[in-house]
């Protein structure tokens, strides 16, 4: 009995995150009540508060399901081989694109994260915590960075910038253009870039440096 009532829980409270998702994703999370999710579930009020202290605790589980693309790549800085900075740059640039191309309920959890959320109230923790996940991943970039650009730091933020941008405007309509061919072109340009500024200036073809002219020997 101990083991279907915890199991009967578990199937309860997934109930209320795929309603909670569903619901945030058609009207807003600050447009939504609790009460609203539970109807969705076809649950009571009361099964919201078993399972989630708020609203807060509630998105924070929602948003717990999948991983967010910019997480996707952290495995791949700690793994990456440090002889290629620009290629690892680049891996590690196309990592959330690709993974949120390619999931769809990541794409219905970062849509509702981007678009339709506040992160103010009982959400300003949650805010927070994605401010250090993306500091955490721009942390991740300038490893590779150092040896390709002099501020390190702002390379990676200008690189999260493009990604965060490609990945706000995307999820508005995915429709509207291809997501990872589109942002690898982006990404190549930016990191090629920055490699060109790391490496000197290639001589002019066919240019020779001249040797000093040797003193004539006084007679």
């Amino acid at each position: 009995m101990v083991r279907k009532s915890k199991a009967d829980a578990l199937v309860t409270r997934q109930q209320l995150l795929d309603a909670a998702e569903q619901v945030f994703l058609s009207q807003g999370v600050a447009g939504t009540s609790l009460q609203q999710v539970a109807a969705a579930a076809g649950l009571t009020r009361g099964a919201i508060y078993w399972h989630f202290q708020d609203k807060a605790a509630l998105f924070t589980a929602m948003m717990d399901r999948v991983t967010l693309p910019c997480e996707c790549a952290f495995d791949l800085a700690r793994s990456a081989a440090p002889c290629d900075p620009a290629a690892t740059l680049r891996g590690m640039a196309m990592a959330p694109l690709r993974e949120l191309s390619s999931h769809a309920q990541m794409q219905r959890v970062f849509r509702i994260a981007m678009h339709l959320t506040e992160y103010t109230g009982e959400l300003a923790p949650v805010g927070e915590r994605h401010r250090q996940a993306v500091a955490g991943f721009v942390g991740a970039m300038e490893l590779p960075c150092r040896t390709l650009a002099p501020d390190a730091h702002g390379a990676a933020l200008g690189l999260f910038g493009l990604i965060d941008g490609l990945m706000r405007q995307w999820t508005m309509d995915p429709s509207a253009f291809d997501l990872v061919a589109v942002g690898e072109r982006a990404v190549a340009a930016y990191v090629a870039g920055l490699a060109a500024t790391a490496s000197p200036p290639a001589a002019p073809a066919g240019s020779r440096r001249k040797s000093p002219a040797r003193p004539v020997p006084s007679t």
